[in-house]
Order: structure tokens, then sequence, then C-alpha cells
């Protein structure tokens, strides 16, 4: 019955296509694939140019046969890195390597190229072969993400940062002393900067003060000022932070760390809006709006008595809490996507993204510097990637599973609690599954590539 609806039976042999059986094959699947794809012979003359080639460039396909590539192909790797050159300068194939053309009608299209060589049958050199694939929707789509995900210069899909864009424009518009509590490289000073942005006072200056760089007997001077002769080094007026804030914001970053006898100072200036700078009998007003930031818990520190409690309410009007980049694992992949983009521009590289194994890695390391930490990792990437996407052995050392340890393998000897609980839950979950590393791996919730390298590390070698 199969054979007689054209199918071959089991037992009937398979029929070889002939030379223009082939020909028509493989024309009819260039003509179906999404993907641009054209050939070129040895002088780099096109010889095939398929459909999607002519909808991804405008140009018709009996415009491009015949002609140089470099005529048709107007791509912003001609001139100094061509895909096609290096192939068969260095016989390697390129993959995936980012790039921009400008179609028939002008228009910027990004697009991601690969190449390789062709040959005959008997090895001679016939060519090379491009494809290229069009990535107008995804960036498109990355766009349109980014809008709907990034506020200010703040990357955050999580619901602690959605509860924060939503209150953020009302918190901007009021007057209010704003503090800002979060982890060492969580983006504080983001918060902070785009309250400053979004508030009326948002073409004023914005001032900084790290209040944890500036010794107690200097604070009191660089926040308020001196007048000349105020003391002896005082050789004429200097105007301090808050003049220099006037009718802007200043940000007083880190205010856990100011010692308390510089603590009642700040509280009179929050209180009073005024402050006298050193050698000045005059009361000055301050017109600026107060915003803070710590990394330390204000309200246990106040309960040890190493903060005022008054100035921690004057100071907590309006509270915002940033978790840790552990808490909201979320917000990673969107942030990578801005790193890149941003190093991207900064660099004048063409980076698409991070493999999935690199993607995994990060979203499982605990990041105990936050996005300042995941930010760094990307930018160490940048250095050693030229191209197309990070993959893992782009990643520090300390972040890349297929990196050699000197751990590894243990040699003989006790090994410590945690070690020892760790190799032998490896080795029980092996054994249930007959020493199938795929399915162990996914037992372990863990990559293959992690439990390859944790069972190297504890020198296991399982043969069941």
């Amino acid at each position: 019955m199969s054979e007689k609806r054209g199918i071959p039976s089991p037992q009937a042999p398979l029929r070889v296509l002939d030379q223009a059986g082939e020909a028509q094959f493989f024309e009819t699947v260039l003509r179906c694939v999404a993907d641009g794809v054209f050939t070129v012979d040895t002088e780099w003359r096109i010889t095939s140019f398929n459909r999607a080639a002519e909808r991804i460039t405008g140009v018709p396909v009996e415009k491009a046969i015949g002609k140089r590539c470099s005529e048709v192909f107007h791509s912003d790797l001609c001139e100094h890195a061509c895909p096609i050159r290096e192939t068969l300068d260095t016989g390697s194939e390129v993959i995936d390597r980012a790039a921009r053309i400008l179609n028939r009608q002008g228009g910027s299209v990004p697009i991601s190229v690969s190449s390789a060589i062709l040959r005959s049958e008997d090895g001679t050199l016939l060519g090379a072969v491009e494809t290229f694939r069009d990535l107008s929707t995804l960036e498109q789509l990355r766009r349109e993400i980014k809008s709907q995900w990034t506020f200010e210069d703040i990357i955050g899909k999580s619901e602690a940062f959605q509860k924060i864009f939503a209150i953020l424009p009302d918190i901007a518009d009021s007057e209010s002393t704003v503090l800002i509590e979060g982890p060492s490289g969580s983006g504080k000073e983001l918060i902070a900067r785009a309250t400053h942005n979004l508030s009326p006072r948002k073409k004023g200056p914005y001032v900084v003060v790290n209040c944890g760089t500036l010794p107690p007997n200097l604070f009191e001077s660089e926040l308020f000022g001196y007048l000349k002769g105020a003391f002896t080094d005082a050789k004429k007026d200097k105007p301090g932070r808050i003049t220099l804030a006037e009718g802007g914001t200043l940000f007083l970053d880190e205010i856990g760390d100011l010692p308390p006898e510089t603590q009642v100072k700040l509280l009179r200036l929050l209180q009073e809006r005024e402050y006298h700078p050193l050698g000045s009998v005059d009361t000055h007003k301050a017109d600026v709006r107060v915003v803070a930031a710590t990394n330390r818990d204000l309200s246990s520190l106040v309960s040890q008595g190493k903060f005022r409690d008054d100035l921690y309410f004057r100071l907590a009007v309006v509270r915002l809490s940033i978790p840790p980049l552990s808490d909201r694992r979320q917000d990673i992949p969107f942030l990578i996507d801005h790193f890149i983009q941003r190093f991207n521009r900064r660099r004048g590289k063409r980076i698409q993204g991070v493999t999935p194994a690199v993607m995994e890695v990060l979203m499982r390391h605990p990041l105990p510097g936050n996005v300042r930490e995941l930010e760094n990792i990307i930018e160490y990437c940048f250095v050693l990637c030229r191209n197309g996407f990070i993959d893992v052995r782009h990643l520090p050392d300390d972040l890349n599973p297929e990196a050699e340890t000197a751990e590894a393998p243990v040699s003989p000897g006790p090994m410590a609690p945690l070690q020892e609980s760790e190799a032998d839950t490896i080795r029980r979950i092996l054994a249930s599954n007959e020493g199938n590393r795929a399915r162990t791996a996914e037992d372990l919730r863990i990559s293959r590539t992690t439990l390859w390298r944790k069972m190297k590390k504890h020198g296991i070698a399982f043969h069941p």
C-alpha cells in the first residue's frame, strides 16, 4: 500500500538521485530556507543567490549572479573583516559573526553571517558559501523588551523593581528626603540619579558626597564650606557641597558610615534647612533636595546606638529597599543584554549575546557583587570575545566550568565534610542512574558540564 502512494517499503531499495535531480533537490531546499544563502567562485563572483538573499538585500537574483559579492552584499565587514576572505585564507568556518548591511532601499539591516569553503568530491576548491540571517525582528523585540523593563538607566523585570518604577515618579515629584537601602553594587546611585532626573529640580545640579570617604574633621568644611581665615590653611573662601547643589539634589552616599559626631550637624541641615559655613556668623538657607543611600541596616545601627534615631527618621521619610541581585535573578538576562549593548557601543564590537551555557553559569552564580560584579564579568568577556556570542571560554577562570583547577582531581586523603557529602551524593545518583551522566545531571539539577567538573574535582571515575 505504501508503494502505491509513492513511499518505498522498508524492503525496497532506496533510489539515488542523478546529477540533475540532485541539483533540483538542493535548489528547492535553498529556495525554502529563511536564511539568505549565496555562493561565490574562486574569483569572488556570485554563482547562486537564494530567495531569502533577494528578500533581505533587496537585490533580484538576475542582478546578483556574476557580480562580485562586494558589489551586491554591502556589509560593514566587507573591507576589513570579510568572512569569505577569512574562510578562504584560513580554511576555517566563520560562525554567527554580527554585521549590518545596506539593502537596496538604503536601509541598515542587522544580520549574523556564517561562511564555509566549497569543494568538489575530489577536493578541488570551488569557492565559498555565505549564509546570513536577518536579525531585524530580534532587534525590534529587544528594543520593545528594553522599553518595557527599563526606567531611566535602571533595568528590572523583578517585582521589587517594578514596584519601585511605579512609585518613583511620585517620589521624585515631591520634596521629601529619600533613603535608599541595598547591598553594594545593587544600583542605589542609579535610583538616586533617576529621582533627580524625574524631579522639578532636574535642571539644577546633582552633587554627590561619599560620607564614607570623608574624615570627621573634614566633613563639616566639605559639606558646609568655609570662609577665608576660618582656620590656618583657609587662604580663600570655599563653597561647600550644599552651596554647589543649590537648586538641585544633594546625594549623600554611604550615609551609614557617617561618624556620630558629624551626624548632629547633618540633622540640623535636614530639620532647619539652614547651615553655617565655617568662619561665618551668617545663617545660610539650603535650597536642596536630600537623597541618601546606604549598604548598612540603619535601623539595626540605631538599636545599637551607632546611628542617631532622630537623624534616621529624618532621612527615611521615603524609604526604598533594593534587594540583592541573587533575589531577583529574572533581571539577570536583561542586565546582560544591557551591558552587551553598552560595551558594543563603547568598543565598536558586534557581539550578539551569550551562549546558553554562559547564561546558565551566570544565573547560578551567587553574584555577591550584585549588578556591578555582573557588569565587570561582561566587560572581562568583551576583552576575549571578538564577535558572535560570549562562550564559557571567555568567562573569568573562577566562573569557567571548563577551566583547569588546582583542586582537581582530589589527592588521596580525608576530604572536608562538605566535599565528602557532595562526592557521596554524586556517586549515589550516578549509581542509581547506572552511570548515565545526563540523567544524573538532571536529577541533581545541574548542567552536564557542571557535573563533569564536580566529578573531576572529587576524582570520581564512575564505570557501571
